[in-house]
């Protein structure tokens, strides 16, 4: 039986040796990251998604309130869960932590056992939401990522690659005369198709950070994070070709059977560019795939 995926929490104290103790306390059951400062808290959190946050109030520099305040203002880390560990044991500041947004406040000297109980629980909590928000994001058709999955996605890699400066590429796809196709063999038979198209699109996201969505109807799309236009077009093509050599009979297609249309944009994200405009250029692409033939991939 396949074991879960061990959860990540990330401990910020400017101190090394409160960080050794958790880690010691936390054991082997999860894995960690660290951080010795605010600012490089803050850009671990957006690089590296954890599960939990472990963060101390008092540090130099921004402190564990102004961390918070940040990860709080960010819609992709507005939903981490921070448990603040602190010396600060008054009931005001407790008060404090817990209205500013944290989950937890847990005063030092720390009890181990105490801590491990907590942090179990606030874990089956984070797993528990996680598994429902993945629930709501996913199309229950065909399994794979839903339109409102996607444009969160795409939005949060598109800020990313343009804070980082790397490249960003998409797919966007089409199976050839869908409507020809229900018309002549029925709903029942072109729901399937869809399923096994979204099959051949899993099995080539090869990477935790690619993303596979079913767009609408039976449209589909690819966020390929750090991919370049040859990459993204090898990706395009082993779809392509994984849905033909399926041989799915289709007698008002060009093929005989069903294939797929494929258009590919790649870009480097700025902060002044809309999103929307790699989606607008592949689709375009996808468009120029159609009249050009269909059964292609353009770029």
């Amino acid at each position: 039986m396949k074991s879960e995926k061990k959860q990540t929490i990330l401990i910020v104290d400017d101190l090394p040796e409160n960080i050794e103790l958790l880690a010691r306390v936390l054991g082997d059951s999860v894995e960690i990251l660290f951080a010795l400062s605010g600012e490089e808290a803050l850009r671990i959190c957006k690089e590296q998604d954890p599960d939990l946050l472990l963060l101390d109030i008092l540090m130099p520099g921004v402190d564990g309130y102004q961390v918070l305040a940040r990860l709080k203002e960010d819609a992709q880390t507005a939903k981490l869960p921070v448990i603040f560990i602190t010396g600060m044991d008054t009931q005001g500041e407790e008060a404090r932590g817990l209205e500013a947004g944290a989950v937890d406040y847990i005063t030092k000297p720390i009890h181990p056992a105490v801590v491990r109980a907590r942090i179990r629980n606030h874990l089956e909590l984070k797993r528990y939401r996680d598994f429902l928000e993945n629930l709501s994001a996913t199309d229950g058709l065909t399994g794979v990522a839903n339109r409102r999955r996607f444009d969160e996605v795409l939005d949060r890699e598109w800020r990313r690659a343009a804070r980082t400066g790397t490249m960003l590429s998409m797919l966007m796809m089409d199976i050839d005369c869908f409507k020809a196709y229900n018309d002549r063999y029925g709903h029942i038979e072109g729901d399937e198709v869809l399923r096994r198209l979204a099959t051949v699109i899993q099995e080539n996201m090869q990477r935790p950070l690619d993303l596979a969505a079913r767009y609408g109807g039976e449209e589909f799309a690819c966020i390929l994070p750090e991919t370049d236009r040859d990459g993204a077009l090898l990706v395009a093509e082993r779809i392509r070709t994984g849905l033909k050599d399926l041989k799915i009979p289709h007698q008002f297609c060009v093929a005989d059977h069903v294939t797929v249309s494929i258009g590919v944009a790649t870009m480097i994200p700025t902060p002044e560019t809309p999103s929307s405009l790699i989606v607008r250029t592949a689709d375009e692409q996808l468009y120029q795939a159609k009249a050009g033939g269909k059964d292609r991939i353009c770029a």
